[in-house]
């Protein structure tokens, strides 16, 4: 079972969110909070593989919130509820720890897919619609986080490795980059295992943070994949 805490300040928001939750077999709603600082007390005493978080909310923002949940002992994968004028919100979260970014105005089906794909380790950037705030918010970037990444965080990159992040970076899931490379699926997860392992990174989202950071792929790139 995988559970899953909401935060959010408008309460409809979160009885919608619960409602559609609850009805899934495999998915249970542990804990709700209406602010960033109930959501870090909330988080410290129940136990939640998700948090599905929202940025912007009164007192304790997500993004502190956020950052605040990540250093949690065994923290939860936060994915952050965003719209496409928050970009430069969604940036700052994600350099804060969160595994992902979701539409608040995304269908259920959506909705679920991230919680699931979140909890399985992966990253939410891949659906249609993140596809495109990536485009929206990969010029930025490279200015989200402390500081560029020190080059030496690429270079035990093999080739194959290094085209393998590219791909991740430009959007793609496992099954594309296996055709785009011409590999099987199988060896794309192996790669993307030893890329996240290589580089430091927690999942998906920061390795993608990271390729363009340090300039591995640019907005250009991402446009052209487009």
């Amino acid at each position: 079972m995988i559970r899953v805490a909401l935060v959010d300040d408008q309460q409809m928001v979160r009885a919608g969110f619960r409602m559609v939750i609850d009805s899934q077999p495999d998915l249970t709603v542990v804990g709700e909070a209406g602010d960033g600082e109930a959501a870090v007390r909330l988080l410290e005493a129940t136990a939640a593989d998700v948090v599905l978080m929202d940025v912007r909310m009164p007192g304790t923002d997500g993004i502190e919130a956020t950052r605040r949940v990540t250093a949690l002992p065994d923290p939860p994968r936060v994915v952050v509820l965003t719209t496409f004028d928050l970009d430069e919100y969604v940036v700052a979260a994600i350099g804060a720890g969160a595994s992902g970014f979701l539409l608040k105005d995304a269908p259920p089906e959506e909705m679920l897919d991230a919680v699931r794909t979140v909890h399985a380790g992966d990253s939410v950037i891949a659906a249609s619609s993140t596809r495109r705030l990536l485009q929206h918010v990969a010029p930025l970037l490279r200015g989200a986080g402390s500081a560029a990444a020190p080059a030496s965080e690429l270079t035990e990159l093999t080739p194959r490795e290094r085209e393998v992040l590219v791909q991740m970076a430009l959007g793609a899931t496992n099954t594309e980059i296996a055709a785009r490379l011409f590999v099987s699926e199988a060896t794309v997860k192996t790669h993307v295992g030893r890329v996240l392992a290589k580089t430091g990174s927690r999942d998906r989202v920061q390795a993608v943070v990271l390729a363009y950071r340090t300039g591995l792929v640019s907005p250009a790139d991402l446009l052209r994949d487009a």
